[in-house]
Order: C-alpha cells, then sequence, then structure tokens
C-alpha cells in the first residue's frame, strides 16, 4: 500500500485521524495531515482506505 498526501490541498478537518488514528495525524500549529505509519499493517486497509473517502479536500490518495 502506498499513501500519499497533498499537504497543501489539507482543510485540516481531522476526519482523516478519526479513521485511522494509529495512521494519520494533525499538525500542531496548523491542523494540516501528516502521516505516522506509511507501512500501516495489512488489517488497517479498509481504514486507511476509509480515512482517503472522508477527507472533503480529497487530500489522501490510496494505492494498493
Amino acid at each position: 500500500m502506498k499513501i500519499i498526501i497533498d499537504q497543501d490541498k489539507c482543510v485540516a478537518s481531522g476526519q482523516c485521524v478519526m479513521a485511522a488514528d494509529d495512521v494519520f495525524d494533525q499538525r500542531e500549529e496548523d491542523g494540516v495531515v501528516v502521516l505516522l505509519n506509511d507501512d500501516p499493517p495489512p488489517g488497517r486497509l479498509a481504514d486507511v482506505r476509509q480515512a482517503a473517502l472522508v477527507c472533503p479536500a480529497l487530500a489522501i490518495t490510496v494505492e494498493a
């Protein structure tokens, strides 16, 4: 799985963190998404894909 984040698109909604908090977080200063784990376990694939789907800015892309 490859996770791509476009931080320039991020609107800091936090939806990705709620979907997969062990993979995504937000920067303290502006809330922009950061990737915590670029190689999450296979069992987390559905949550990572859900995070990409709920992102209102479409800032996350998941390639399997």
